[in-house]
């Protein structure tokens, strides 16, 4: 049982992947690599700029998930620390797959760095995963209200009138956790942790920040798209939103296929050319730099535990 629940994940990572590229094959086919370079080289240079401040955008807001959390467990840590860790958890998590898991590993080691133990950890993952789906719902729910006719994108037979009661009840689960953080409801005690409702203050802070998120991370794509054709920002954040949503789940390392299968699917009247250069331009900004750069992070700070621990260890024998 403990083999199969080892390689569980990767097997999942994989067959979305083998499934999302066969269903590619079938949407790309008759275009080259030449039609996607040429699209990619269209992308003006006022574009790129826009993709990487929005890019920017994007992990500020992935970091202020941690200090939410942090806050909500009533700790301190130095800002500049929270910042660092959470590019570095999320940009490998995003890269690698498995997100929940692969983000949790970087944060019980920085973190417990700091003092914090396993049980808060796990507290503080949770928080964060669960301030990125209060995100997702609540732009879903916006996106349905203003854009009904996004359901067909998807799925022909899902009418408007779907879209919008999808959108309504998204909006009233919301209400409700909004209501339980007000009411000031009992929290839920369990072997390894506790749960509590966090202060409405902290609550509208994530219906905030997580909304800025994904919004920074949707425009990274729009701003790359081209002019012609484009259906608009919110189509666009809602085709996103359903994308990367689905890579998530799949479990695929940066949700590989998954995320140009969907694109690709849901905006026909783009060249899928122009589609997929937009793709790798978020890629590049969202997945491959972060991930670059946080491998620099993780090598830093393995590096200075490690001389940290021979310090103590010479200091106790010296004693």
């Amino acid at each position: 049982m403990k083999t199969a629940r080892k390689f569980i994940w990767p097997v999942i990572g994989l067959a979305a992947i083998l499934f999302s590229l066969y269903g590619l094959y079938h949407e790309l086919r008759g275009l080259s690599l030449d039609d996607v370079l040429a699209s990619l080289a269209n992308v003006s240079l006022k574009q790129w700029i826009l993709a990487g401040c929005a890019t920017l955008t994007a992990y500020a807001a992935l970091a202020a998930y941690d200090h939410l959390a942090l806050e909500h467990l009533g700790k301190r840590i130095s800002i500049w620390f929270i910042t660092i860790c959470s590019f570095t958890a999320y940009a490998l998590s995003h890269t690698v797959g498995a997100s929940v898991f692969s983000g949790a590993v970087v944060r019980y080691r920085a973190y417990g760095s700091q003092g914090l133990s396993a049980g808060e950890t796990g507290i503080l993952v949770a928080f964060c995963s669960f301030t990125f789906a209060l995100g997702t719902l609540l732009l879903s729910a916006i996106v349905l209200l203003l854009e009904p006719d996004i359901m067909a994108r998807f799925a022909s037979f899902l009418s408007v009138e779907a879209s919008i009661s999808t959108a309504v009840l998204i909006l009233l689960l919301i209400g409700l956790y909004l209501l339980g953080s007000l009411a000031g409801f009992r929290p839920v005690h369990t072997k390894w942790f506790r749960l509590e409702y966090p202060k409405p203050k902290l609550a509208l802070k994530q219906l905030f920040i997580a909304p800025l998120e994904l919004i920074g991370a949707g425009a990274i794509i729009y701003f790359a798209l081209p002019a012609e054709g484009n259906p608009g920002f919110l189509i666009v954040l809602g085709i996103f939103l359903a994308s990367f949503s689905a890579a998530l789940l799949s479990h695929a390392p940066g949700g590989l296929g998954v995320l140009e299968l969907v694109f690709i699917a849901a905006l026909p009247e783009i060249d899928p050319a122009a589609v997929l250069a937009a793709l790798a331009i978020f890629r590049l900004f969202y997945l491959i730099l972060p991930f670059i750069m946080a491998l620099g992070v993780v090598v830093f700070f393995e590096r200075a535990q490690y001389v940290a621990e021979r310090k103590r260890e010479s200091a106790d024998i010296g004693g």
